[in-house]
Order: C-alpha cells, then sequence, then structure tokens
C-alpha cells in the first residue's frame, strides 16, 4: 500500500465519524440548521420582507416563507444579478451558476462563499465514504478523470458566472491537480464532440482509474476510446476501478457501459444541483444516497401529487414516510428560500435518511390521470431488459392521444444498443411491467382506455443526434425520460424520417 492510500484511508475513517455523528442526530441537526440560516438572513431585504425576525421554529418560517420556483424569486434574483447586495443572502454571491429553464428561460443560481465549500467537499466525502466502507483506495495512485463543462467564465456585475462544473474545475485540489484529467486547455472546448475526442487523444495511454461523468455522455467517451483503441475500456484501463455518476440513473445504461468496459467496476452516485449538494451514496453496500443535512441547506418536502395546490401541506425532515414521493424544496446559505428545485425523491431509508431521485416535477405522463413517472418508466424497462438480454442507449416516453388509428396509448422512443430478438415480446412485457409499476396505468389498459404501449425502435445515436440538433449535446445536459406533450417524439419522428 502506497503512502497515499495509507493517508486516503485514515482521512476516511475520520470524514465517515464526523458524518456519523449528525446522521445519528437529524432532527436537532435540521433544526440548528434553519434557524442559523433565519439569523444569518434576517437582515436581507427578503429577510426583512418576511419578517425573520419573528421566526422561532418551522411552523413559524412556514407561515412566513411561500413555496415557489424561480419565478416567485426573481424579483429578488433580478435585483442580486444587477449588483444589488444583501437581497437574499449578506452581501454579494461569490458566483451564479447560469442555467437554462423551460419556462424561466436563463436561470442565475447565486453560490455564496458560505455555500460553495459544500459543492467541493460533498463530491470528496463520497469518495472517502467509499473508500472506508470498500477498502479500496488504489484509485488515488492513477489518473482520474471528470467529464464536466467548460471552466471559463463570463462576468455579470462583478460576480464570475458559468456553469456549476466548470466552476468547481476551478476548486479540485492541489494534491489532485497531477492526478486530473483532461488538461485545463481541453476542458475548456466549449464543442462538445471535439472535447470527446480531445480527451480521448489525452486519456488513450493513461492509467484512468476513477472516471466521472454523466452516464450517456460517459458512454459516449467510452464508444470513442473503443473505436480508436479496438479494445474495451478494461484492456485499455486494467486498474480502473470506480465510476462516479450524477445527474440520471445509470441502471438503464448499466449494461451497454459494463459492456463497453468488459467487467464491473463498482459505482458511486451523486446528487450535485446548482442549489446545493444535496446527498451521495454514503455506503455501496446501501440502496440510496445519504441526504446532507448539516451543510447549509434547510429541507422541506410536498407531496408529489400535490404540489400544484394553491397552498400544499409541507413537511420537514421528521414528518416524512417512506416510499412516498415528494417534492424537495430547499432553504439554503446561498439565500434561497422555499424553492422547489423541480426534483422528485423517495426515502429508501430513514435511519440515516437515505433517498433515491424518482425524476422531475415536469416529465411525467398524466395525459389519462396516470400520472407515470421517471422511477417507473426506469424500472419497468430495467426489468424487461435484463429478461430479454437486450440494451438501450437512451429512451423517452410519450402520450400518444390522437393516434391515427386505434385507442390512445404510450408511446416509448427506444434506441437499442442490443435489440431484443422479439420485439413484440419484448413491448408486452414492458407494459406488464409498467401496469406493475403504476396501478392507475394498469387499470386505464384494463378498462380499455389505453391500448399497451407501442416502441418505436431507433438508430443507437439518435438521442445524440437530437440533443446536437438542440444545440444541448454533452456536457450537463440529459433527455427527459418522459413529458406530458410530444414535442421529444414529434422531433425524434421528423429526425427519424430523415434517415
Amino acid at each position: 500500500m502506497s503512502i497515499k492510500q495509507y493517508m486516503a484511508k485514515k482521512w476516511a475513517k475520520r470524514v465517515v465519524k464526523k458524518t456519523t455523528l449528525w446522521a445519528n442526530n437529524p432532527i436537532e441537526t435540521q433544526r440548528k440548521v434553519l434557524l442559523a440560516l433565519v439569523r444569518k438572513a434576517s437582515k436581507t431585504g427578503f429577510g426583512r420582507d418576511h419578517d425573520f425576525d419573528s421566526i422561532t421554529d418551522y411552523a413559524s418560517f412556514k407561515a412566513r416563507v411561500p413555496l415557489g420556483d424561480y419565478e416567485r424569486l426573481r424579483p429578488y434574483v433580478d435585483r442580486v444579478v444587477s449588483g444589488e447586495k444583501d437581497v437574499l443572502w449578506p452581501g454579494k454571491p461569490m458566483y451564479f451558476s447560469k442555467t437554462s429553464g423551460t419556462t424561466s428561460g436563463i436561470k442565475y443560481i447565486p453560490i455564496s462563499k458560505e455555500s460553495m465549500p459544500t459543492h467541493i467537499n460533498t463530491a470528496q466525502n463520497a469518495l472517502l465514504h467509499y473508500i472506508h466502507h470498500s477498502g479500496n483506495s488504489s484509485f488515488v495512485d492513477g489518473k482520474m478523470i471528470f467529464l464536466q463543462g467548460s471552466p471559463i467564465m463570463s462576468v455579470t456585475n462583478g460576480i464570475q458566472t458559468g456553469r456549476l462544473s466548470g466552476i468547481v474545475a476551478h476548486y479540485v485540489p492541489s494534491y489532485l491537480q497531477r492526478n486530473r484529467l483532461p488538461s485545463w486547455k481541453t476542458n475548456c472546448i466549449e464543442d462538445w464532440e471535439q472535447k470527446v475526442d480531445a480527451i480521448v487523444a489525452e486519456t488513450i495511454h493513461e492509467d484512468m482509474r476513477l472516471i466521472s461523468g454523466i452516464p450517456p455522455w460517459v458512454k459516449m467517451y467510452f464508444e470513442r476510446l473503443s473505436a480508436k483503441s479496438e479494445k474495451k475500456i478494461a484492456e485499455l484501463f486494467p486498474n480502473f476501478s470506480l465510476f462516479v455518476y450524477g445527474g440520471v440513473n445509470y441502471a438503464p445504461y448499466r449494461g451497454a457501459l459494463e459492456e463497453l468496459i468488459g467487467k464491473q467496476v463498482d459505482s458511486v452516485e451523486l446528487y450535485p444541483a446548482s442549489e446545493g449538494f444535496i446527498a451521495f451514496q454514503d455506503d455501496p453496500n446501501s440502496d440510496g444516497m445519504l441526504l446532507q443535512l448539516n451543510t447549509g441547506i434547510f429541507y422541506e418536502f410536498v407531496a408529489a401529487d400535490k404540489i400544484h395546490e394553491e397552498n400544499p401541506i409541507r413537511l420537514s425532515l421528521e414528518e416524512v414516510e417512506l416510499g412516498v414521493n415528494y417534492a424537495i424544496i430547499l432553504n439554503t446559505n446561498a439565500g434561497l428560500w422555499g424553492y422547489n428545485i423541480g426534483d422528485t425523491v423517495s426515502f429508501v431509508s430513514l435511519n440515516p435518511y437515505r433517498i433515491i431521485v424518482t425524476g422531475r416535477i415536469k416529465h411525467f405522463i398524466s395525459a389519462f390521470g396516470e400520472h407515470v413517472i421517471g422511477k417507473e418508466v426506469e424500472r419497468a424497462m430495467q426489468e424487461t431488459l435484463i429478461k430479454h438480454e437486450a440494451r438501450v442507449a437512451e429512451f423517452t416516453v410519450a402520450p400518444e392521444v390522437t393516434p391515427e388509428s386505434g385507442l390512445p396509448h404510450h408511446e416509448w422512443w427506444i434506441a437499442f444498443e442490443k435489440s431484443p430478438k422479439d420485439l413484440d415480446a419484448f413491448a408486452a412485457d414492458l407494459d406488464r411491467a409498467m401496469c406493475d409499476q403504476n396501478t392507475y396505468y394498469d387499470d386505464l389498459i384494463k378498462g380499455a382506455v389505453l391500448r399497451p404501449l407501442v416502441i418505436r425502435a431507433l438508430a443507437a445515436d439518435a438521442f445524440e443526434q437530437y440533443m446536437k440538433s438542440i444545440g444541448k449535446l454533452g456536457g450537463q445536459n440529459k433527455t427527459p425520460r418522459l413529458t406530458n406533450d410530444r414535442k421529444i417524439a414529434d422531433a425524434l419522428k421528423n429526425e427519424s424520417l430523415k434517415q
């Protein structure tokens, strides 16, 4: 064991011990976080407008701070963006994480000096927890790659502005700089396809041991490595032992990635967001990700099917239940208050509090009252892929409300890496799995309101071409698993007709 590995294991033991202290005292930890946030922001514009001085507990906080998304906070954010200080949080932000939304256009998410360390330390702690529980620290002696956005930033009224992954790239610890790839020059390439080719050239002869990124874009990197070398990834990188991912569910991509790799490798899941680093997989032997309770975020939860009500019931951590689909609400040390980030989660453990991401509030199908969510289509797909020994590159689901003939149905657009031997049998099994996942869908099928789902098979690179056509190839961009309209489905249909 090298000195580096030995020190990593010692450090990991200390970090796990600290985590255990707050994870074993979750409710009091969150209570302290809430009161600290309110005290700190009491003299800000938002704090005065919402009478923070009179808040003494969660009940009084709920009574004064409304729920909402970016549009509700936008008047305050616009003041921050214009250069005003002490609006949502004391002083001015260190950074703006610039993102795009379907309804809000460009969004400027503030990152404060208090919140910035969380984005760095939580990812680091995830690796240390993995080392502690698995005993594997060998990757610290080799090269690591983080597929991320460009670190080049602009300036907005004196505030550095860029993508979250690009901002984080400026904070890679010095002890990792010599191990880290790609180079700064390559990381700054904006065009994703050119960037992947440059990363392949830089890494193909290196001792890569840890690879991190969103699964579909890591898959693209692996495909180009294999095409250039005519080898499996495990042959190129025999010491590759850890895949770190976030942003999307790994399960639908696992088969295709492991086929490219040529062996199974350990994985660690992260849940980062521009609004805060929410959770990470703290134990490779346990389901779900540990909710970060002591990092300056106070969490609230609203039953996902009630989130659009005028005054939905808001729950604190101590009120949540296992298996319920919740919209997750953040109150942060960057000045986001009652903020619905648009994600839905479900708790798989209450001791400690571990979650899985189940989808997006806006990404669902309920054209017929079924309210199908991302977790359900992903689980149904995974079960069916295993049964039929098939693999997919990507897929999305949309409703077909007015078909040319027959009953309405759900339409699955699937880019197969390895097609099933019998597509009709695959579709039938997939539909049965969906009925098992969603009782409302099952009732609609049995009641002949809907016909069983229809599969539209696509070329393996169809979704890459689609994302390229809308200017969202690579980086942190993800294809929605399902939508309640046909915007993506119709675009895919048009692309397939051109082929």
